[in-house]
C-alpha cells in the first residue's frame, strides 16, 4: 500500500492537530481525514491555506529539514503601504527574530491584490491606514516567522495565506476541502 499525502485548504480558527487544546477549538479531526494521517508541519490558528498532511515515515524530515530548503511561499495582507525599499531588509535576511537571524527571502509586492476567498470573520477595516498584499518565499520556518518578520519592517500582518509548498500550488482548493495528491502532484512537490 502505498503512502497517503494530503493537501488541505486550512481556514482560519482551525488549529493544525487533531486534538484541542482548549475546549470547542475546531482542529484537523473536523474535516474527515483518512485514519493515520498526521499533520506536516503547521499553520497558526490564525493563518489560511496550504498545510500538507501524510501517513508517510521520515516525510516530514524529507519536506521540512532546512538542509532540504523546500520553499514556502506566502500570500501577506500587511497593514500600511510598503514599497520596494521596504521588502529590502527581508530579501537581505538577517532580520533578529527571537534571538535567530532569518535567511534572504524572495519578497514582492503583489499589485493587484490576490483574489482571496472571504475570511470568517473579516480583517479589520480602517477607513484611514491602506493596506497591501505582499508575497514571501521562504526556505526555513520560524515559529510565527512571516508575522514577525513583516512587524519587524513596520507592516503588521492582517491576513496571512500559505498559498504553495515547493512547486505545489493551493489553486482551486476552497477553504476546508482537501484532496489526496497524485505522484505528479508529490514531483512538484519535493521538487524531484
Amino acid at each position: 500500500m502505498s503512502a497517503v499525502v494530503i493537501a488541505f485548504h486550512k481556514p482560519y480558527g482551525v488549529i493544525s492537530q487533531f486534538r484541542p487544546e482548549t475546549p470547542g477549538q475546531r482542529t484537523l479531526a473536523d474535516y474527515g481525514f483518512p485514519r493515520d494521517v498526521y499533520p506536516v508541519g503547521r499553520l497558526d490558528l490564525d493563518s489560511e491555506g496550504l498545510i500538507l498532511l501524510s501517513d508517510e515515515k521520515g516525510f516530514t524530515d524529507r519536506l521540512l529539514n532546512p538542509r532540504m530548503a523546500h520553499p514556502r511561499t506566502y500570500q501577506v495582507q500587511v497593514e500600511g503601504a510598503p514599497d520596494e525599499r521596504a521588502l529590502a531588509p527581508m530579501r537581505r535576511g538577517g532580520l533578529l527574530i527571537q534571538g535567530h537571524s532569518t535567511l534572504p527571502c524572495l519578497a514582492r509586492l503583489l499589485d493587484p491584490a490576490p483574489d482571496m476567498p472571504p475570511r470568517d470573520p473579516p480583517v479589520r477595516f480602517r477607513k484611514l491606514i491602506p493596506t497591501t498584499w505582499i508575497e514571501l518565499t521562504l526556505t526555513e520556518g520560524k515559529n510565527r516567522q512571516v508575522r514577525r518578520m513583516t512587524a519587524a519592517c513596520g507592516f503588521p500582518t492582517l491576513r496571512l495565506v500559505r498559498v504553495a509548498i515547493g512547486n505545489y500550488h493551493l489553486a482551486g482548493l476552497a477553504p476546508g476541502a482537501w484532496t489526496e495528491l497524485s505522484s505528479g502532484d508529490r514531483e512538484l512537490l519535493l521538487g524531484s
